[in-house]
């Protein structure tokens, strides 16, 4: 009897373990921890510039960009950080763009470990995988991907500033910055972002490359490389790919019209450096966080602009924030339908579920909400600076998006506020992701049906 008694005790155990370590919970307890390591590194004197500590504050704060990929940054990093830091942010970029369990499937992998239904649904939440099938080809392929288009974006980027900055710098910053841009991070080692290469094609080039394919994600880019036929493509990809060449073109055109003739930006610019600098603009507020222009100089609509697509994002399974183009495209295709009066949502001779959009609609209310509300906490806390509510307003959206643009805020955040964005960030980068798969999750039938009934709307 005894020994029956212990091994139902240690069976309910292991059932507690097992919804303790659910994937609802152990990725975010994951990039918690991986934030808390990247913080205490951080904050050693090795970290900082002539051996001087950052402060716990700041090491939190620039970990935590870093970890969910966002690029604010209250210090300088190119200044107040050591080589020794700044590779330490460049491992939790990587990390954090990735994806830590990724990094565990490759570990198993070349070790011959199995991958149990445990880790699969890991990387399913990890990488917004629609099953868990093919994942750990799915992993490696995310890899494959990173690893290539780094080392190409490195080496071009280092033998093009060989001549300006020697040999071995060089390098250094062709890696800081294909790892930043790929993982759509924004990090960078100069105060003025990329401003000095406003007109300069190979710069411009390599980084909206690599920001673009990493926003697109890797399901999509997969997809792209395996079928590399548009009617083969899935109706996923082909949404972000449409989606993102209209969020592009409309950016890109935006700030042409709108910037054309403002000094502080684009009106000082040659021709050929206004078509880069609007380019580099207009793809920015999906996630990069770069910029080639000042941003606190730009029109007020021009910045709003911006917000938007800060919220929106990129897609689903890369390395960008947002609500994700996914998630609005469906709303979109939902509004035109229901506007011309169908009773279901088509795109590309496909149909979309009621309950896809339901959940499209649900991530975007409780991601304004979110946003609200931690808008009008960072206002309480900036409430005795000069800071204006749009600086504030994008300050928050920014963080949110994972994007990094600012518009001069973030170094002169309180110690309140930082503490705010830093929630903000963890959240952006966690929250829509979680919460679709928790979403996806729960989707139960109902037992009983309640009597239909009208209420008025508009």
């Amino acid at each position: 009897m005894l020994g029956i008694g212990r091994n139902a005790a240690v069976r309910r155990m292991n059932r507690q373990m097992q919804s303790f370590v659910h994937p609802t919970r152990l990725i975010p307890m994951g990039f918690a921890i991986l934030i808390a390591i990247g913080t205490v590194l951080l904050m050693l004197p090795i970290s900082g510039a002539h051996g001087h500590s950052v402060g716990w504050l700041n090491a939190l704060f620039t970990a935590t960009s870093a970890v969910c990929v966002t690029g604010l940054a209250v210090i300088d990093t190119g200044t107040a950080f050591s080589v020794f830091g700044q590779v330490v942010i460049m491992v939790l970029i990587q990390i954090g763009g990735l994806g830590f369990m990724t990094f565990g499937i490759l570990f198993a992998v070349l070790l011959g470990k199995q991958i149990g239904l445990k880790q699969r649904l890991l990387i399913q939440q990890a990488t917004n995988a629609v099953s868990t099938q093919g994942l750990v080809k799915l992993s490696l392929n995310i890899f494959s991907i990173a690893f290539v288009l780094e080392s190409v974006a490195m080496i071009t980027l280092a033998l093009h500033w060989t001549p300006e900055l020697g040999w071995k710098k060089a390098w250094y910053y062709g890696a800081f910055y294909a790892i930043s841009s790929f993982n759509n991070a924004g990090f960078a080692l100069k105060p003025d972002s990329l401003s000095e290469h406003v007109g300069d094609p190979i710069v411009n080039t390599v980084v909206i490359t690599l920001f673009v394919i990493g926003g697109l994600g890797f399901i999509v880019v997969t997809d792209i490389l395996r079928k590399r036929r548009w009617h083969k493509f899935s109706l996923n990809t082909k949404l972000v790919l449409v989606s993102s060449l209209i969020a592009t073109v409309f950016g890109f055109m935006f700030v042409m019209i709108v910037e054309w003739n403002n000094p502080a930006t684009l009106a000082p610019l040659s021709l050929g450096d206004k078509i880069w600098a609007a380019l580099f603009q207009g793809v920015m507020p999906r996630s990069a966080g770069y910029n080639t222009v000042d941003i606190g100089g730009l029109m007020a609509a021009t910045q709003f602009v911006f917000i938007m697509l800060m919220f929106i994002g990129a897609a689903s399974g890369s390395t960008g924030g947002g609500i994700k183009i996914n998630t609005f495209a469906i709303l979109l295709l939902c509004l035109y339908s229901v506007v011309r009066g169908r009773s279901e949502i088509h795109a590309f001779r496909r149909k979309i579920s009621f309950d896809t959009a339901f959940r499209a609609l649900a991530i975007i209310m409780i991601s304004l909400g979110i946003v609200v509300v931690l808008t009008i906490m960072l206002t309480i806390t900036e409430q005795g600076s000069s800071a204006t509510f749009l600086e504030v307003f994008y300050e928050a959206v920014s963080a949110f998006g994972t994007v990094g643009s600012s518009m001069g805020l973030t170094p002169h955040l309180s110690p309140e506020g930082k503490i705010v964005v830093v929630i903000t960030m963890y959240i952006g980068r966690l929250g829509p992701l979680a919460l679709a798969f928790a979403l996806a999750r729960n989707n139960k039938p109902t037992k009983y049906s309640y009597p239909e009934e009208k209420v008025l709307i508009g």
